[in-house]
Parts: structure tokens; sequence; C-alpha cells
């Protein structure tokens, strides 16, 4: 599904991301970790193209990212407030992303009746714009946005921040649904070990932009993980 291929980037002659090589097979939901500054953000925004690379490429399904558009038919992502339209409500949101992958509004809605619970009563028909939401509730919005074009590839930065912890478990639940029932290929980063460790099926260490260790998930990792950052 992904490779990272000699992947540099750099900021005031600062290394941010240095990764010789990665690869992300079709269907894992890969975790990465590490200390504020690892490169986690910077390398989703190069996989998404929001930013380039000083060097390297990111290949998606065999086609770089930055020379080539056909990544974003089956690719979508929330990283933080700043992708939403914060002065629309949520339903006029929805409404907006579903234009753009050609579902009408009884689309959306049947749509929406799935995330009802994820919701819990405070998103829809609140009459509010979307920036007068609390962050946790920003970041629902944004998850079920992006799962409305039932894409392949979910990218999500830091996706358990903020939320209440019903939520996060409902959350988990669904991205283990997904991964069973759609072989949705998700890369998620978060400071949350537990969590990380608990929906994830591989988990990607990142220090100072470097891959210090990539593993699958056991009944010990999260005690590794635990071990490595008390150091």
């Amino acid at each position: 599904m992904l490779e990272f291929k000699n992947l540099k980037k750099s900021y005031a002659g600062k290394t941010v991301v240095n990764i010789e090589r990665l690869t992300i097979r079709n269907g894992e939901t890969v975790g990465l970790v590490g200390n504020n500054g690892a490169g986690k953000t910077t390398l989703f925004r190069m996989l998404l193209d929001l930013i380039r690379p000083d060097s390297g490429e990111v290949l998606s399904k065999e086609e770089n990212v930055a020379t080539n558009d056909q990544w974003k038919d089956y690719t979508a992502s929330y990283l933080d407030e700043g992708f939403l339209i914060d002065y629309l409500t949520p339903e006029e949101y929805f409404i907006f992303i579903g234009s753009l992958h050609n579902l009408s509004v009884a689309h959306v809605g049947d749509y929406l009746k799935k995330y009802e619970e994820f919701f819990n009563g405070e998103i829809l028909n609140s009459k509010k714009y979307i920036r007068d939401f609390s962050k946790g509730n920003q970041n629902k919005v944004g998850i079920a946005a992006a799962l409305m074009q039932k894409p392949a590839l979910l990218v999500l930065d830091e996706p358990f921040a903020n939320l209440d912890p019903t939520t996060q478990i409902r959350l988990k639940s669904l991205l283990k649904s997904l991964k069973t029932t759609e072989k949705l290929t998700t890369l998620i980063s978060s400071h949350d070990l537990n969590h990380v460790t608990d929906v994830c099926d591989r988990i990607i260490l990142l220090e100072k932009g470097l891959i210090i260790k990539d593993f699958y998930t056991d009944e010990n990792t999260l005690k590794e993980l635990e071990a490595y950052f008390s150091e």
C-alpha cells in the first residue's frame, strides 16, 4: 500500500524525518509513537503531499504522491481542526463533504445515522458552528467526515486526544470494525500508549525522525513501550 524511500525533511538545518525505507502493507493498522518532535506529523504531511520532502519519495500504490493525484481517490485523513471548515454547522459541513463524493443530502443523512452513538447527541441538531465546539467534538466531526468517502487508506493524527473515555472506546471499536469489514489500512499517531497498542497490530517507534523500532503488537508491547519512554 505505502512505501517511504530515502525520505528526509529538515527545518532550519535540523532533520525532523530521516527514513531510509518503510513499507505499510494493505489492511494493516499501524501506530506511530514518539515524543514531541519525533517526526510523526511531518511524516503524515509528506504522505498527504501537504509538504514536500527535501529528498526521497512517498509511494502510495506504487505512485509518487507528489507527482500523481490518484491516491486522493482512496485516501482520507484528519490531522487537526485546520482540516475543518469551522464557520459551517456540522450538518452543512457533512453535506459539503458528501457532495465532493457525489452523495446526496439523503445519502449523507443515512450515513450519519451510523454515527449517532459515536456523536453521543453532541454534534447534530446543536445549531452551533464547528468553531464553537470543543476540540473533542471537532475530532468527532473530522473523523466521521473522513470516513464518509469509504477510503482504503485512513490517516489520523492524535485521534484520541480530547475525547472522553466513552468516545475513545467507541472510536477504537469503530477502527477495529473497519479493519475487519473494509480491510482498511490505517495510520495512527498517538501519545497514548494504551490506546495505540490496543487498536494497532503494528507499532513504529520514532525518535528525532528515525525509526528506532518497528514491531507487531503482542501482550508485551505496552510494557516495552512504557519501559522505553521511562528511561
